[in-house]
């Protein structure tokens, strides 16, 4: 009875033991499975900052950077992967990486990054044998053999390789071209050095008896010439480095990172509907080849990008129911800036504020080459863009693979560096020919001429404000003689007025930077954009070659003749004075009447308040009143928008002031009674939480 009795406890113990064994491992698959789901999401915001600090660095003149910048972005990337190896996004930053090491061999000069960059790409293809990127990374293990470390035999290997294992690829008649074209060159390689050696065959007959001297003087010669250096040679093609872009259901930005200045030419295709950039002289960088970026929002779809031709690449942007687009190439560091507006469908546009106004029923003008910046032969806009142009008639339609890019025989011939802008004027839908619903109207106070514009005619009121703080990162903007830093003092005021407004006039508030991180100008204004703002304004600090010069003064977007104007807008702009020209060409064509008023009418009102709050305590302060000029912060922008000037910096006095929190903080108070003034002359502001309800209702 007893050994029974302790059978049955020993079986119950074992029992127990196993249930409890069972829960345990259950509990602990449980926790690793949150574990890794919690890995996976961290890895997922750590690539989202890497890729803000990779096109932070993308902004940053090559010039300018140092190894210790590429170190940085290649640790953001590196955390993605080591944190969580099986995140959907560890392949990508795996290629990032080499991307980023291959790059910085190129700008430091450093041939082991291209080894790096090789050893990353293999990794890649090693451990991840699912990954979609492997072909990816084959063919550009290929590239960097031939493009950065000249070797030709290794090169040809891999692209044979390549072609062998993925002969279907979109990147397959790039790698086959790259083979073709080695092979040519090793032929005339070939050639010229029999006609060398059969050149000097012939002269050692003629001249036996002189062969020792002159051999002797041919080689001094030689040693005496400059070594061309290859990364300055003029001949050297164009990198292609990177593709951005920022989207809205009405509008999108695309900028096309250069390592130069390139001329480009725009050209358009219809059925199905596309967009088409040549650059010429340019080469696309390892891993872009036959990149495909897909565009999840708006009527841009997909953007394509390929070597079209041995010194020429094509970007290619399939759209729907374009209205516009402009192109226009900025300097320092240099990239193609792309804005394309659309045609909303007709229940959205009633539904949505006016971001912008309407085009206007402009026809397009002939562009030409400022002659300030080259002389070369301009193609002229064609009258009708909409039309499929003559030399790119024979351009065929993405068939099975969509990342096929045209392949006519034809490409572009003479290619401009002057502003392009195309006025499309689509075909009338049924859709678009309905009567359109009466909007309501709210009075509103008239601008100072005494207008009503169509924001004031349609009683809109502000939801969302963007405020920009100039500068920021390694561009520290204008320095004060005792060290105040410009990028500092914006930031500081910039979020003591974002508090404000947000506290005491119940706006959205955006900011384009909320530390001290560099954000390239054309970002700043698609942040804007993106977020679909009412408002935006870009909050700077003056200088001047004169210490003694004081006061405010408020700018809106503008063409202009003023020089000191176009002195300050080439400071902000971190451009020439050449390259303020050519922005000036630009805005004339793209710059509409509606924005341009409202600006100016909010620029006054900033203007005002922001004067009369500091002028108290300030004898002596000047008031340098509203202007205009093309500041590349404010171009493309769908809204009303201004940049302030708020004190300059290079005044000694002024920049003691402008060090204390009271001041700044005046400063602030002034801006806020200044913007607050212009939404109360609309019908008001459109309290956040309710603009945020209406979009999750929407």
């Amino acid at each position: 009875m007893r050994l029974g009795t302790i059978g049955t406890r020993s079986s119950r113990s074992l029992t127990h033991t196993v249930v409890l064994a069972s829960l345990a491992c259950l509990l602990l698959a449980s926790a690793q499975a949150r574990t890794v789901k919690q890995k996976k999401q961290v890895a997922r915001s750590q690539y989202q900052i890497a890729a803000r600090m990779r096109e932070a660095l993308d902004g940053k003149p090559e010039a300018q950077r140092a190894r210790r910048d590429y170190e940085r972005v290649l640790e953001a990337y590196r955390k993605v992967y080591h944190t969580a190896p099986n995140a959907h996004e560890a392949d990508a930053a795996i290629l990032a990486v080499a991307d980023l090491l291959d790059e910085q061999g190129r700008v430091l000069d450093d041939p082991k990054s291209y080894k790096d960059a090789i050893g990353q790409l293999e990794f890649l293809r090693r451990e991840y044998p699912g990954s979609k990127l492997r072909a990816e990374a084959l063919f550009t293990i290929a590239q960097i053999y031939h493009d950065d470390l000249d070797d030709a035999a290794q090169a040809k290997a891999t692209f044979q390789e390549f072609l062998k294992h993925y002969p279907h690829s979109n990147m397959a008649a790039e790698a086959q071209q790259a083979l073709d074209d080695m092979e040519t060159e090793s032929a005339q390689n070939s050639a010229r050095v029999k006609t060398i050696k059969n050149a000097v065959s012939a002269q050692a007959r003629d001249n036996k008896d002189n062969k020792k001297d002159k051999d002797q003087k041919d080689q001094k010669e030689e040693e005496a010439a400059p070594k061309q250096d290859a990364k300055n040679d003029p001949r050297r093609p164009a990198l292609l480095t990177n593709v951005r872009h920022w989207s809205t259901p009405d509008y999108t930005r695309v900028a096309i990172d250069l390592e130069q200045e390139v001329k480009y030419e725009a050209g358009r295709v219809p059925n199905p509907d596309r967009i088409f950039f040549d650059l010429h002289g340019v080469k696309l960088a390892p891993g872009l080849g036959g990149k495909t970026f897909d565009v999840e929002a708006g009527f841009l779809h997909k953007i394509r990008v390929a070597q079209y031709k041995t010194n020429l690449a094509r970007v290619v942007l399939d759209v729907d129911d374009v209205a516009e687009y402009s192109a226009f190439l900025l300097p320092n560091p240099y990239r193609l800036i792309i804005d394309i507006h659309g045609k909303l469908p007709a229940t959205q546009v009633a539904k949505q504020k006016p971001l912008a106004p309407a085009a206007s029923a402009r026809q397009p003008e002939t562009v030409a080459a400022s002659d300030s910046i080259r002389k070369d032969p301009v193609i002229a806009e064609r009258k009708n863009p909409a039309e499929k142009p003559a030399e790119t008639a024979k351009l065929t339609e993405p068939k099975s693979d969509e990342t096929k890019i045209e392949d006519s025989d034809k490409t572009t011939s003479k290619p401009t560096t002057a502003p392009t802008v195309h006025v499309v004027v689509p075909e009338q839908s049924a859709r678009t020919r309905k009567k359109q619903p009466q909007s309501v109207t709210h009075v509103a106070t008239p601008t100072a001429s005494g207008e009503r514009s169509l924001i004031r005619a349609l009683g809109l009121k502000i939801g969302k404000i963007v405020i920009d703080a100039g500068h920021g990162g390694h561009d520290t903007g204008t320095i004060g003689p005792n060290g105040l830093m410009e990028k500092d003092l914006v930031l500081d005021v910039a979020l003591k007025l974002g508090k404000m407004l947000e506290d005491r006039l119940g706006a959205e508030v955006v900011y384009t930077r909320d530390d001290d991180t560099f954000i390239p100008l054309e970002t700043r204004t698609a942040i804007a954009n993106k977020e679909q703002a009412d408002l935006f304004i870009s909050v700077h600090a003056n200088s001047s070659h004169d210490a003694s010069a004081r006061g405010i003064e408020t700018y809106y977007l503008n063409f202009t003749s003023s020089a000191d104007a176009l002195e300050v807008a080439a400071r902000e702009n971190s451009v020439s004075e050449k390259s303020i020209h050519e922005l000036q060409d630009l805005v004339k064509k793209i710059a509409l009447k509606e924005k341009i008023e409202e600006s100016r009418e909010f620029a006054a009102d900033v203007q005002k308040s922001l004067y009369t709050g500091l002028v108290s305590k300030n004898p002596g302060l000047r008031d340098r009143g509203v202007k205009k000029a093309p500041f590349i912060v404010l171009i493309g922008a769908n809204m009303p928008s201004i940049l302030a000037e708020i004190s300059f910096v290079s005044n000694p006095g002024d920049e003691k002031k402008l060090k204390t929190n009271d001041y700044r903080q005046r400063i602030a108070d002034s801006l806020f009674k200044g913007v607050s003034k212009y939404v109360n002359g609309l019908s008001g502001v459109k309290v956040a939480a309710k603009l945020s309800a209406e979009r999750q209702g929407n």
